[in-house]
């Protein structure tokens, strides 16, 4: 997938009206007049939402002597869930690491706990020679 098209995919499904056109085909073809009537906008707004999906190549129109049949084509949107799959490994990296670094010192907190609590750490003083240990 070009960057511009990922551009395009991602742009179109940051709208929640055609996020909500994208569900209704998920069910299997519809015409456009059927889609717009679901929607609380004219059919000329709906039919706007509609031409940012077909040039993100997420839906497909077939026109049928009068009526326009939509067809959802999900595989923009899986290429563009392969791209962000790349950052969800990124981060689970990153936050597996983070997880062992706050259990180790959970681990050493325990520990010191578990010797009795006889430090200075323990009592909330300091060593008299001036701090050196």
């Amino acid at each position: 997938m070009g960057e511009h098209q990922l551009d395009a995919v991602l742009s179109a499904v940051a709208d929640p009206t055609r996020r909500a056109i994208l569900d209704r085909l998920r069910a299997g073809d519809a015409r456009v007049t059927d889609l717009a009537s679901a929607f609380p906008i004219s059919l000329n707004s709906t039919s706007k939402h509609i031409k940012v999906l077909e040039r993100a190549e997420l839906v497909h129109r077939e026109v049928r002597g009068r009526d326009h049949v939509l067809s959802l084509r999900a595989e923009a949107l899986g290429e563009a869930v392969a791209w962000m799959q790349q950052y969800r490994e990124f981060w689970e990296q990153r936050l597996e690491a983070l997880e062992a670094f706050v259990l180790a010192g959970d681990a050493g907190e325990t520990g010191d706990a578990a010797a009795g609590a006889s430090g200075p750490e323990a009592s909330g003083t300091e060593p008299s020679d001036g701090g050196a240990r």
